[in-house]
């Protein structure tokens, strides 16, 4: 199994503004720059669907296998061999807000959707965390 693990703690942040701006799936676009669209199918809950397209991409469906209302979730991406699971998650510190991310890849062809796919993902997991922290610090919400 290939994995990846990102954290890192922020000074300032409100949990409940980053919790929003993951539950808000159709507007992924706004920090996560590298998407054309974003499209959640019914609530924000386990089981539940969205449909992601990267620009440049095709599209891919997504389901959201584990959450933990402001703590947690996790979705998976399955490709023909291969599942790639994304857990976000925060936890507040004395230092901060600590947000992470764990990526990874099983079966028996996740060799080659590492290659496409994950490998990319894991490069910009610190960009998107970052930017979805600075949307939070000018959202209302």
């Amino acid at each position: 199994m290939w994995k990846r693990e990102f954290s890192k703690v922020y000074e300032d942040v409100n949990p409940k503004k980053i919790w929003s701006l993951w539950e808000d799936v159709d507007n992924w676009p706004k920090w996560h720059r590298d998407l054309e669209y974003c499209k959640l199918d019914g609530k924000f809950s386990i089981g539940s669907y969205f449909i992601l397209k990267p620009k440049n991409m095709g599209a891919v469906k997504i389901k959201i296998t584990a959450l933990k209302e402001g703590e947690y979730f996790t979705d998976c991406t399955e490709f023909f061999g291969a599942k790639m699971y994304d857990t976000h998650r925060i936890t507040k510190t004395k230092e901060g807000l600590k947000i992470s991310n764990s990526l990874w890849v099983t079966g028996p062809l996740s060799w080659i959707w590492i290659k496409l796919v994950a490998q990319y993902v894991a490069s910009t997991i610190e960009e998107k965390i970052s930017a979805l922290v600075e949307l939070s610090k000018k959202s209302d919400l």
